[in-house]
């Protein structure tokens, strides 16, 4: 029975076979075999104009419909199991190979054309977004303040004294001991902080003119801290530390401890 159909609608001999099966409505599981041999080999009979490498691969699978066929007539054959086997099996696997293939190519060539239809706006971000800067966190820059900090930052200032000193003239005269009275440089140091309120612990450092003046100044403060008589911040890590005047307080620092 011959069946109208175009050779250019099919892409080959599995596109074919889909095509007779979804046509005559049957599972693909259990190919009425005789029946889809018969209208395949109808389609076979007006390919005799068209292209013989192509008719050719359309031949093979007729060839292999017709021997499908010839063994679904003999007794079935069983498997090392124990289990019959189909000789439709292996055409009922690679057709659906190829249906998922097809499926698969259908919906890349939508995704294609749905391409087409985006359009993308190059990444621009707002002037207030781009300047945006995260908050400091006062209490985590301070956490961890210790007098460990101060000693740091007095061998750094101590360490630049040193580097100042030129190794060859520094030999020359005679060495002497430098007087200072710690008293006298307390009251100095108590009338600085009542006077400036809040300033710089590095700018105080750096009036001293001599090492034993650092020394004695930061023992001075370090006293001074102790009782709280002021107290000492530090905004970040590794930066200058600021001391802040206590006028509440009015307890003299006890020189005879710095001695």
């Amino acid at each position: 029975m011959a069946i109208p159909v175009r050779l250019e609608v099919f892409e080959g001999p599995l596109d074919l076979l889909l095509y007779l099966i979804d046509k005559n409505k049957v599972d693909i599981y259990d190919i009425p075999i005789v029946t889809i041999t018969d209208q395949y080999l109808a389609y076979i009979r007006n390919m005799r104009e068209h292209d013989m490498n192509v008719v050719s691969e359309f031949l093979v699978m007729a060839a292999t419909l017709i021997d499908i066929k010839c063994r679904m007539l003999l007794p079935k054959e069983v498997n090392e199991d124990g289990e019959e086997e189909d000789p439709r099996d292996e055409l009922v696997q690679k057709l659906l190979e190829y249906k998922m293939v097809r499926y698969m190519s259908v919906e890349l060539r939508d995704r294609q054309l749905d391409s087409g239809f985006n359009l993308y706006k190059k990444r621009t971000i707002p002037p207030e977004v781009a300047n945006h800067e995260e908050p400091v966190n006062y209490e985590e820059l301070v956490d961890g303040l210790s007098l460990k900090i101060l000693n740091d930052i007095f061998q750094s200032l101590m360490q630049r004294q040193e580097d100042k000193i030129d190794p060859v003239r520094s030999s020359f005269g005679n060495i002497e001991k430098e007087e200072i009275d710690i008293s006298l440089k307390a009251t100095f140091i108590e009338a600085y902080t009542r006077e400036h309120k809040r300033f710089s612990f590095r700018s105080l450092l750096e009036k001293q003119g001599s090492r034993s003046e650092l020394i004695v100044t930061f023992l001075v403060v370090l006293e001074m801290i102790r009782i709280g008589k002021v107290t000492i911040e530090q905004e970040e890590a590794f930066s200058d530390i600021i001391i802040t005047n206590n006028e509440e307080n009015n307890e003299r620092v006890d020189t005879a401890q710095l001695t």
